[in-house]
């Protein structure tokens, strides 16, 4: 959920990015002197837009993608609270069922 969270992310901000650089033409011969007086601040913007953007895609994720989760995996709750459902083990794996007979 995080990896979809972090993808969905660094598409919005590839999309803000290059929105924002074809609106901005105008600013190219003056480049240097922005970067050097509001790096910082440029920066520091560009993180905390990226935790929001993150924090939406993931509260989204939650909301739609772990949809009725309790619901679909209550059938496995329902086993383990019965106590003596057996699950197969490895060792049943390698053992030849009781009713074909060995050679």
């Amino acid at each position: 959920m995080v990896a979809n969270a972090i993808l969905l992310t660094i598409a919005v901000m590839l999309a803000i990015g290059f929105t924002l650089m074809g609106e901005l033409k105008f600013l190219i011969p003056f480049k240097l002197i922005i970067w050097r007086a509001y790096s910082t601040c440029i920066l520091a913007y560009a993180g905390i837009l990226f935790i929001n953007v993150f924090a939406a895609a993931y509260a989204l994720n939650r909301k739609f993608l772990l949809k009725d989760t309790g619901r679909k995996l209550s059938h496995l709750d329902k086993q383990f609270n019965v106590g003596h459902v057996e699950f197969p083990t490895p060792k049943d794996d390698l053992e030849p069922p009781a009713d074909v007979p060995l050679p």
